[in-house]
């Protein structure tokens, strides 16, 4: 059967399948050698590590009631294809081309990304997200903005 890679999603049916599946899933050992998918009629494949974790997150994401999209992606992209991923505008991603944020190579005359450059660029940007957040907690703490008596209301100085 030869299916043709389109966008697909997935909506949760079987919620309490789906919970089996990720307890098994989140409790297998990762050590433990090879997963393996068997046919109904015996016939034995052995599952690559990234198949198992889009499994495990397939099941994490439907068993919690929600949808999951299944889209193939190339392995270079266009800059258009690049900044949906990223969530931006294609001019905001040519600057960061641009100032050499993100690699990028020009066989012809577009430029094309590759997929991991991407992925690396936008965990970049939430581990500085992350840590920006944590610093401003922290400044908070320190100027004592966390010890305000919520059942106080704020009085204005006029």
């Amino acid at each position: 059967m030869t299916e043709t890679l389109n966008e697909r999603t997935l909506l949760p049916q079987h919620l309490e399948q789906l919970a089996e599946v990720r307890r098994f899933l989140e409790t297998a050992p990762e050590s433990s050698g090879v997963a393996v998918l068997r046919s109904a009629e015996g016939e034995v494949v052995a599952l690559p590590a990234e198949l198992v974790e889009g499994l495990r997150l397939v099941a994490l994401a439907l068993s919690e009631g929600k949808a999951v999209t299944v889209a193939p992606l190339h392995t270079t992209l266009t800059t258009q294809e690049a900044a949906e991923l990223l969530g931006m505008s294609r001019p905001t991603l040519v600057k960061l081309l641009d100032t050499g944020e993100i690699p990028f190579t020009r066989p012809g005359r577009h430029r094309r990304v590759l997929l991991t450059d991407v992925l690396a660029f936008r965990e970049y940007r939430r581990a500085e997200r992350t840590a920006g957040l944590s610093e401003l907690t922290r400044i908070s703490e320190d100027l004592g903005l966390y010890d305000d008596d919520p059942a106080e209301p704020l009085r204005r100085h006029d």
